[in-house]
């Protein structure tokens, strides 16, 4: 449990400092430009979702993470339910990475 908080604590920081798209269309923009560094899809996002970005992050080479819930990772960030986002850091999206 400590983890999960951990890893919302830093996706706060990182929304915070802008690094941070959120919602289907911005991560998808984020991943197509070569921004994204990582991106994390709520488990509760409907399956056609998670195929969608799972294969568009394969294609792009862009490490792709199931966490949360949407409610949980709208709020981390600041904002309402989110069932997508895309971490623009590599130093975020590291930090990440460590705690899953």
């Amino acid at each position: 449990m400590a983890n999960r908080s951990k890893i919302l604590g830093l996706l706060g920081l990182a929304a915070r400092a802008g690094k941070v798209q959120s919602g289907e269309f911005s991560t998808e923009q984020s991943i197509k430009s070569g921004r994204a560094c990582l991106v994390i899809v709520s488990g509760e996002a409907s399956e056609n979702t998670k195929k969608m970005f799972r294969n568009m992050c394969t294609y792009y080479k862009v490490p792709y993470v199931e966490f949360g819930g949407k409610e949980e990772l709208g709020h981390a960030i600041g904002r309402g339910m989110r069932a997508s986002l895309a971490v623009q850091d590599a130093g975020f999206s590291d930090a990440v990475k460590k705690q899953l």
